[in-house]
């Protein structure tokens, strides 16, 4: 967020909700938290800020009993600054009551100098119990705020925002495969075809043609056309394309970059890891001490509660990886994310590239490949999951575990004080344990039995037990301190746990659960192919490609070439390549990673039949991710000279800590989400358009925000173009 001019006079039917916002009238109706008195310095209200706080929200100056009215827009500006330099403080205008939502928030770095800071946003509600407010808590050492000017004016004009889109010509600014097509999108008024040139780095025409119109592309409002140089097959680097007077941004033709992408999205694991020290001579610029060991002000992961009512034991859950931008661990995601990578592994043509010594983690020399280690940290915290013998629910998972109340940004995993708890258990994760397991088994037999052997038992277990119990459902509402991760439908996981089971024991019991499950014939594919929530694909893909007997397996196949097939389809279709197109042009949330998964069909459909035409289908919708969109950017960090690097987590905040790194090259961000849920999307992109529904800002956690399970996506995918080098 940069500072602004201080607005101007407030018009005739603007109104300030805020009384005394410049503190003439000393501090009065203001409210500072305990032990931070307010005090009136050279007309400014000043605090002093004590250090030692974990959370923004543990420090803050505000004033209650705001009006707000929904749909109205509003001005927020105040003056402020901070002593010293840099400290960071949370501008929000949210509940003065439970739930204490927040509807817009901001966060400016001050200043010893001070500045004017003006934001504007539009209301989502109606309430006389507003409140505006700097929350300034979460600093180690004592500073001092001072604060002048404050005013929340409303009746003003919606503030447009409009994204930095650079030139028309949209590439992939990574790399085409010399041998794979290559196609732009030129943003364009012009209804008529338009003369193009392909330039090399050192300027010199060496293709040339015309685009095709495609008129308005329904993704993104624009009306486009489309470049295809697929027939330039030489390599090398810096290339342009130059089409209607602009210039796109370089790219290289070569297929190395993706050999540098598969390693880097797997090496994002390492930096996720909870329950172990990041090493920096393994990951320089992203060491941090063991988060959740037990270390104060950790309450730790050694001997985790249940919330109140849900058991009376205490279970050691350490290791694993955070989920996310948070500080939580979720059996449902990290199921689809291990079920990922081993797959990845399983299905490789080039098993070496993924081999020991490839990922530098702390396992590497130990004669197993880093990704079946890196995945082993994972599964290790899955199965520490699963109820004990003699409890109830015996066998079943818990289906997450993470801090009691939300914490704010930024929060380093050793610095979380809050105490952890273990949520009820539920059907959905204990299929998820059951089926990783399961597949586990399998993988790891040859590196180590004892660990298969475990991993197969945990596995019979666990599914004997969601027999058992078939419908005990996470609840929507058990989202404070961590996502809900709710799923009511579970016959999706009941048919994947079974076909996993069956892949790894041959046995014919789970033959039959798989052949009577309605899932085995549905047609699973989709808008979005499958993700956490929707696990059928999993089990289907598997069954296609995995040696197995089961009757009817040319079917299982058949089916899902068909499904390939059908994103194809949908991919040649749209304008910009992407294999997407969601009911009513409505994207989803983590839309990249259902782009990427439709691919994992695709690639799959490869697989099967050879055709090469499965095998193009990925290598275009690569395009989109790396820059090929309507924003005109990558959405995979460190890749293309635009690319995401602000999103949310609280440890790679560097756009809210200087001292603290961006996220590590080759993380995927969320991508376009048309519901913009949090408030800081809300503020910029309301009434956006499809692939314009996002903003690279770390605030923006339901469009900006990391996972495992993107990631996942983003190594298999990557994995797979690599292997075809």
């Amino acid at each position: 967020m940069t500072a602004v001019p201080a607005a101007p006079a407030a018009a005739a039917d603007e109104v300030d909700q805020v009384v005394n916002g410049g503190f003439t009238s000393g501090t009065d109706p203001w409210w500072s938290t305990a032990g931070m008195p307010i005090t009136v310095r050279d007309g400014k209200a000043c605090v002093d800020v004590p250090g030692g706080t974990t959370n923004r929200w543990d420090a803050a100056v505000g004033q209650n009993d705001i009006d707000l009215v929904a749909g109205e827009t509003y001005r927020y500006s105040f003056t402020a600054s901070g002593d010293p330099d840099g400290h960071v403080a949370r501008a929000i205008v949210g509940l003065a009551v439970a739930p204490y939502d927040t509807y817009f928030e901001a966060s400016p770095a001050l200043t010893v100098a001070g500045d004017t800071y003006s934001f504007t946003f539009t209301s989502t509600v109606t309430t006389a119990q507003a409140q505006v407010a700097l929350q300034v808590g979460g600093s180690a050492a004592a500073w001092g705020l001072c604060l002048d000017d404050v005013s929340l004016v409303g009746g003003v004009p919606p503030e447009v925002y409009v994204p930095d889109t650079g030139p028309r010509v949209r590439v992939n600014q990574v790399a085409y495969l010399p041998r794979g097509p290559k196609r732009a999108t030129l943003v364009t008024e012009a209804t008529t075809k338009v003369p193009w040139q392909l330039r090399n780095a050192a300027g010199a025409t060496v293709a040339r043609g015309y685009s095709v119109p495609r008129g308005v592309d329904v993704s993104s409002g624009q009306n486009v056309q489309t470049i295809d140089f697929s027939r330039y097959h030489r390599r090398g680097a810096g290339y342009t394309l130059v089409a209607d007077g602009e210039t796109s941004r370089p790219f290289d033709i070569d297929a190395a970059a993706y050999e540098q992408l598969r390693a880097d999205a797997l090496k994002f694991y390492y930096t996720q890891r909870s329950g172990i020290e990041i090493r920096e001579d393994l990951r320089p610029g992203y060491a941090r001490p063991a988060g959740h060991v037990d270390v104060p002000p950790n309450l730790g992961d050694g001997s985790v509660p249940c919330q109140a009512g849900v058991c009376d034991y205490k279970l050691d859950v350490t290791g694993g990886w955070y989920d996310a931008g948070d500080h939580g661990k979720y059996v449902v995601n990290g199921g689809i994310s291990t079920w990922q990578l081993l797959n990845q592994y399983e299905r490789t043509a080039e098993p070496k590239k993924l081999g020991d010594g490839t990922l530098a983690i702390p396992e590497s020399g130990n004669k197993v490949p880093d990704i079946l280690d890196e995945a082993r940290w994972e599964l290790e915290f899955l199965l520490k999951m699963q109820v004990p013998a003699g409890q109830p629910h015996a066998g079943m998972a818990h289906h997450k575990i993470h801090d009691a109340n939300w914490t704010g940004l930024p929060l380093l995993p050793h610095l979380d004080p809050q105490q952890r708890e273990l949520h009820p258990v539920s059907t959905a994760a204990t299929l998820n344990l059951a089926a990783t397991a399961a597949q586990a088994a399998r993988i790891y037999r040859r590196y180590d039995k004892a660990f298969a052997a475990k991993a197969l038992a945990a596995a019979r277990t666990a599914y004997a037990a969601a027999l058992a119990e078939p419908a005990l459902y996470a609840p929507a509402s058990d989202g404070n301190g961590g996502g809900a991760y709710n799923d009511d439908k579970v016959d999706d996981d009941f048919y994947w746990a079974a076909a996993e089971l069956y892949l790894s024991t041959g046995e014919k019991k789970y033959a039959d659960d798989v052949l009577a499950s309605p899932v085995h014939t549905a047609d699973i594919f989709a808008a979005g192919a499958f993700d956490w929530a929707s696990t059928a694909a999993a089990g289907r893909l598997d069954l296609a490609l995995v040696p197995n007997r089961l009757p009817g397996r040319n079917r299982v196949r058949a089916s899902v070439v068909a499904g390939a097939e059908k994103y194809l389809k949908i991919q040649a279709a749209q304008p910009y390549g992407v294999p997407y197109a969601p009911v009513g042009n409505m994207w989803d949330w983590g839309s990249n990673s259902l782009i990427l998964n439709n691919l994992v069909v695709v690639a799959s459909a490869y697989d099967i039949t050879g055709r090469d035409r499965f095998r193009a289908g990925v290598y275009e919708g690569m395009d989109y991710l790396l820059g090929r969109n309507a924003l005109n950017q990558s959405y995979v960090t460190g890749y293309g000279e635009v690319s995401s690097h602000n999103q949310h987590s609280r440890w790679y905040a560097h756009e809210l800590d200087a001292n603290l790194p961006n996220p590590p090259k080759g993380s995927l961000a969320g991508g376009a989400n048309s519901s913009i849920q949090d408030p800081y999307a809300q503020s910029k992109l309301t009434g956006c358009v499809g692939q314009f529904c996002y903003i690279d800002d770390i605030q923006s956690w339901s469009t900006n925000e990391l996972t495992i399970n993107w990631n996942s996506a983003l190594a298999w995918v990557s994995s797979f173009v690599a292997d075809q080098n």
